[in-house]
C-alpha cells in the first residue's frame, strides 16, 4: 500500500520536525519549502565564518533540514527572498497579515504546480495550504492541515481586548481588513481537510467553536529535543532569574511580564528575548523593570535558558508554544497560561496562571524565589515531563493520529 506523504511548509518550523518524521520512516514522498541552507546558493553560507555574518544571514544558514534527503527537497529561493524582504518591511499587524495572505497563496500555488510525486497524502500548514489542498484532492490524495494557532478570528478578538487595555502597546489602530480574508481562508482549508491537526485542546476547541468539523479535529501535542538540559537543584545566589522568549508584544502577554516584574521587586530579575516593534519611549519604560535582549539567534537560545531559573510565558493566544517545551527540557519550572496550549501541569512542573493577571504571575515568581525545595522539585518534574515530549514521541503520536487517513 502507498503510504508516502508530501509535506510542505514555509520556514524552518520546529526545525523541520514533520518532514524529518516522515523521512525517518521512509514515508516522505517529497518536501517543499521556501528556502533552506542545503539547496541552491544558500549552501554556500555554511562555508562562511559565522562570526562575520549578520543575524538574518545566520538564521538562514541555520535552516538545515537534517535527516531529509536533498533529492526529496524542492525550494523556491526567489520566492523565499522576496517573501523575507516583504516580511521585514511589515511594521504592523495589517502589513503582517497582508504578507501572510500573499506568501501563503503564492507558496501554495508553487507547490500545486510542481505536483505530488505519487504520494497518497499531503500534510500542509494553515494559511499556506488552500491551493495545494485543492489540487491534491482533485488527484485523490488525503489531506491534513495543521492549525498551528487558534483560528484567526479568535486571535483578533483576544488581541482587540488587549489593545483596549494597553493602547500604548498597540500604537495607532486601523481596522485590519485582511483578518477576515485570512479567517475565511482557514475555514476553506478546514472544509477540504480529512484531518485538522491541532497542537493543543485550546486550539481544537476554538476551531470547533468557529465552525470547524469536530470529528476531523485531532489533538497532537508537539515535541522538541532539548537545546540544553540542566537539573536546577541549586541556583546562583541573588534574585530569581526569570526568562521570557518570544516577540515582545500583546499576544505574548508582555505587558503582564512587565507589571509582574514591577510587583516582584527585588525578589527577581526579568529578561525578555525576542524582537519588538514597540516605540522607543515604551521600550525605555519597559527597560526599567525588564532587560530587553532583542532577537536572539537560535544557536544562542541555550545560553539564555542556562541563565534562567524560571521560564515565563503568559500568552494571550498560542497554538502550543514550543518555547515552553524547550524550557521544560532545560529543567526550568514554567509559569504560563491555559491559552499557551502547553503541557505544563499546574503545581507539578510549574504554574498555570489566569490569562491577563500580573498579580498571579508575581505571586508565582515570589513563591519560587522563596521556596528552594519547591523550585528544585519542579525542575526535576520539568525534565521528566519533557522526556514525554521529545521529537521522537511527537513523531509516534503524529503517525498514529494520521493512520486513520491511510486506512
Amino acid at each position: 500500500m502507498n503510504n508516502k506523504v508530501v509535506v510542505s511548509q514555509l520556514g524552518a518550523r520546529m526545525h523541520y520536525a514533520v518532514p524529518r518524521i516522515f523521512g525517518s520512516q521512509g514515508r516522505l514522498a517529497h518536501f517543499y519549502t521556501d528556502i533552506c541552507a542545503t539547496k541552491g546558493w544558500p549552501r554556500l553560507l555554511s562555508a562562511l565564518p559565522k562570526g562575520v555574518l549578520p543575524a538574518s544571514v545566520r538564521r538562514l544558514a541555520g535552516r538545515q533540514p537534517n535527516g531529509v534527503p536533498a533529492d526529496l527537497i524542492t525550494v523556491f529561493p526567489s520566492f523565499g527572498i522576496r517573501s523575507a524582504l516583504r516580511r521585514m518591511a511589515s511594521r504592523d499587524v495589517i502589513g503582517e497579515t497582508s504578507h501572510a495572505l500573499w506568501a501563503g497563496a503564492r507558496f501554495s500555488q508553487l507547490v500545486a504546480g510542481r505536483g505530488f510525486h505519487g504520494a497518497a497524502g499531503l500534510y500542509a500548514f494553515s494559511g499556506d495550504a488552500l491551493e495545494q489542498m485543492q489540487a491534491a484532492k482533485r488527484q485523490g490524495l488525503w489531506t491534513a492541515v495543521e492549525q498551528m494557532i487558534a483560528p484567526r478570528e479568535v486571535v483578533e478578538r483576544l488581541i482587540d481586548q488587549e489593545i483596549a487595555r494597553f493602547p500604548a502597546w498597540a500604537g495607532p489602530q486601523t481596522a485590519n481588513v485582511f483578518a477576515s480574508v485570512f479567517a475565511e481562508r482557514e475555514k476553506a482549508e478546514w472544509d477540504l481537510a480529512d484531518a485538522i491537526v491541532c497542537p493543543s485542546r485550546f486550539v481544537r476547541d476554538h476551531v470547533v467553536a468557529c465552525g470547524g468539523p469536530a470529528d476531523r479535529c485531532i489533538v497532537v501535542p508537539y515535541g522538541v529535543n532539548a537545546p540544553v538540559a540542566v537539573e536546577r537543584t541549586h541556583r546562583m545566589p541573588g534574585p530569581l532569574r526569570v526568562l521570557t522568549v518570544g516577540e515582545v508584544g500583546l499576544r505574548k502577554g508582555s505587558p503582564y511580564v512587565v507589571e509582574a516584574a514591577r510587583l516582584a521587586g527585588r525578589s527577581a530579575v526579568f529578561r525578555m528575548a525576542g524582537r519588538t516593534f514597540l516605540p522607543d519611549d515604551l521600550q525605555r519604560e519597559i527597560s526599567r523593570w525588564v532587560t530587553l535582549r532583542g532577537i536572539v539567534p537560535r544557536a544562542d537560545i541555550g545560553a539564555e535558558l542556562r541563565w534562567a531559573d524560571v521560564f515565563l510565558l503568559p500568552s494571550i493566544c498560542e497554538g502550543s508554544a514550543t518555547a515552553v517545551y524547550e524550557a521544560l527540557a532545560a529543567g526550568l519550572p514554567v509559569i504560563t497560561t491555559e491559552n499557551t496550549g502547553s503541557v505544563v501541569r499546574d503545581g507539578v512542573d510549574g504554574f498555570i496562571v489566569p490569562t491577563g493577571n500580573a498579580v498571579e504571575i508575581a505571586l508565582a515568581v515570589e513563591r519560587l524565589a522563596g521556596d528552594a525545595e519547591l523550585r528544585a522539585d519542579m525542575s526535576r518534574n520539568a525534565l521528566s515531563r519533557a522526556a514525554e515530549f521529545t521529537v521522537e514521541h511527537y513523531g509516534k503520536r503524529l503517525l498514529a493520529a494520521l493512520s486513520q487517513l491511510e486506512a
